[in-house]
């Protein structure tokens, strides 16, 4: 019988992870140089991935990191960057769609606040499907087509748990303010792109099953941040768990879903909320 540990070892892999320079990017990057694996650090800019790999370098000083620019909304960049890493001699083996924007929830009295769906902007909701959900698909087209033709990879798509359940918008309210459509809420594109994300991980692992190409998401419940202290606590009245998670506690999951360990495991989004969609 093969021992656990190494059914989860990434030793001779190579990973690619989106949007790596982000608070969970950085996790997910860590998580697998710890399994073993190469990791290709890629973002928008090289400064947000060099800055990730100096952190990971902080407590992995032998991780073996490549840092790569790419803007996931743009077909050229990711061709541009599969071409530069096939060049190079480097096959990703391991594609994590991690690459999103989180609008965080802010407001100004007196005005329509531009979160809410009557007054959202289609511009924003462009931008947001672009890096999101295109994004993912951009790259899956790209690094899961080369999988698919070497006959093996893992793709993992970030996700969410309000990708599985709605916001519950009362979160966001601001006792301040009277005026319903003056209240933030949640934009209806974050819901949208990370439900998607689901559905292109199901697509996908359809569509691949066949040439050794395994699909899944996560997602993950809200990770504390030093959010202010009155969103926390209402927050945490809906998980089951009592508390946010700490940015650490998807590290084994993201190691699980990468490696051997999940080898007979495609199409399923793994939910890890502390509970918050079971009530």
């Amino acid at each position: 019988m093969t021992a656990p540990p190494a059914r989860y070892d990434l030793t001779g892999r190579t990973a690619l992870v989106t949007g790596a320079g982000g608070l969970l990017g950085r996790q997910h990057v860590a998580a697998l140089v710890d399994a073993g694996a190469r990791v290709v650090v890629s973002d928008v800019g090289l400064a947000q991935a060099d800055a990730t790999i100096a952190a990971v370098k902080e407590i992995a000083p032998a991780a073996d990191l490549v840092a790569a620019a790419i803007d996931v909304t743009s077909q050229a960049s990711v061709a541009a960057a599969g071409d530069d890493l096939a060049g190079r001699g480097i096959a990703v083996d391991i594609l994590v769609n991690n690459a999103a924007i989180d609008p965080k929830v802010t407001s100004t009295p007196g005005v329509m606040h531009s979160s809410r769906f009557e007054a959202f902007p289609v511009p924003q909701w462009q931008t947001e499907i672009a890096v999101g959900l295109t994004g993912a698909m951009l790259c899956s087209q790209v690094f899961g087509g080369a999988m698919a033709r070497r006959g093996r990879g893992v793709i993992l798509n970030i996700a969410s748990d309000l990708g599985v359940i709605a916001p519950d918008q009362r979160l966001y309210r601001q006792p301040n303010i009277t005026r319903d459509e003056e209240q933030p809420v949640k934009p209806v594109t974050y819901s949208v792109i990370k439900h998607g994300l689901i559905g292109l991980t199901k697509y996908l692992a359809t569509y691949w099953a066949d040439q050794g190409v395994r699909v899944n998401a996560i997602s993950p419940g809200g990770v504390f941040n030093n959010q202010d202290p009155a969103f926390v606590e209402r927050l945490t009245r809906l998980i089951p768990m009592g508390r946010m998670a700490r940015v650490d506690e998807y590290c084994a999951a993201v190691q699980f879903l990468c490696s051997d360990a999940s080898s007979y495991m495609t199409g399923q989004n793994l939910v890890m909320d502390g509970g918050r969609s079971v009530w």
